[in-house]
């Protein structure tokens, strides 16, 4: 099954597109983002999905501080891209109150993990990979089961503009090096290729 877009009206502001993106009864399990400005409505991820983000996942919380959590499913936003995104997977600092119950600004991250879908993997590579280096995300991890050159991790750091810098990339099999402040590496021979 593939994503559908919901067209918004161009002259909508940012505030409109939130509030209807939080208000609409939206099919349940699905993931809904805003990217670019575009409502998408992507069906729930595959297994095999969730077993890479949960792998991850895992591994992070070893090497994270007290005080910082990785979210699953949390919205993160990006008002200079018209972006609600909803990575796999954000590290950020816990905060005691935030301006909403339904994401967070992208600036808080410290990183992203996405594992892309067959039906809307260039939204990955291509309009979330600008819209995290935007907000200055330090640090961006890519699993890609889709890549044209087999299963590929690639993470991406020093955001400038809406471009990051590719810092490594590993096959799957291959181990994945995250630097400080996670100091990190995963394993990723355990990941499902499709």
């Amino acid at each position: 099954m593939s994503a559908l877009t919901v067209s918004q009206d161009p002259e909508r502001n940012w505030d409109d597109l939130v509030r209807f993106w939080e208000e609409m009864d939206w099919p349940e399990g699905s993931k809904v983002e805003i990217i670019e400005g575009i409502i998408t409505v992507s069906p729930p991820r595959a297994y095999r999905h969730h077993l890479i983000a949960e792998r991850i996942q895992r591994r992070l919380y070893s090497v994270i501080p007290e005080d910082w959590e990785v979210f699953q499913t949390l919205a993160i936003a990006v008002p200079s891209r018209l972006g609600m995104l909803i990575p796999d997977l954000v590290v950020a600092p816990v905060r005691d109150h935030t301006e909403s119950d339904t994401h967070i600004p992208a600036g808080l991250a410290e990183l992203v993990v996405e594992v892309t879908s067959k039906s809307n993997a260039r939204n990955d590579r291509v309009a979330k990979l600008a819209a995290y280096a935007t907000a200055g995300i330090p640090l961006y991890l890519l699993v890609d089961r889709w890549a044209s050159d087999g299963p590929t991790a690639t993470l991406y750091g020093d955001p400038k503009g809406a471009v990051y810098r590719p810092l490594s990339t590993a096959k799957f099999g291959e181990p994945i090096k995250i630097p400080a402040p996670f100091d990190l590496v995963i394993d990723s021979s355990g990941f499902p290729e499709t």
